[in-house]
């Protein structure tokens, strides 16, 4: 083929015309990868230590440290992983990335409320946190009940 058909760079290799220009968005490197890894593995295991070891008594504290780190965790991957950052395509990733964000709000809060609300409304009263019911009330007053004419 002549050479009006094929352009070639300076090494002589033929030169396509889409490796002209690059994408807008910015693509990770090995090491952003595993800076992103990094951090997900971390803000893994963390939360994970806090639960096993309950390093720090109470319950609803762990519980709302381990919500704070779940939404580090998201802006993470959606950093790290996903690119997004206000430069890309004009905002929109931006926009994209906080729309996920008031999501991501709403879904823990929402799962919190539930799963608390269902403990409270579910769980019987007089259970103790054993697990074992205490009857001793409730079985005197069964006993009561049939003795009754």
């Amino acid at each position: 083929m002549s050479d009006a058909v094929h352009s070639h760079n300076a090494q002589g290799h033929g030169q396509d015309h889409h490796d002209d220009h690059h994408e807008e968005g910015a693509h990770g490197t090995f090491g952003s990868y595993m800076i992103g890894f990094g951090l997900s593995v971390i803000l893994t295991a963390i939360p994970f230590w806090l639960v096993m070891s309950n390093v720090l008594g109470d319950a609803k504290l762990t519980g709302i440290i381990i919500i704070a780190f779940a939404a580090v965790q998201v802006i993470v991957h959606m950093i790290y992983f996903l690119h997004m950052n206000t430069r890309i395509e004009g905002g929109w990733s931006f926009m994209a990335m906080m729309l996920t964000l008031v999501l991501l709000v709403i879904v823990l809060a929402g799962s919190t409320w539930v799963m608390y609300h269902m403990n409270t409304n579910m769980m019987p009263h007089d259970m103790d946190m054993t697990g074992e019911m205490q009857t001793s009330h409730d079985m005197d007053a069964m006993a009561n009940m049939s003795e009754m004419p």
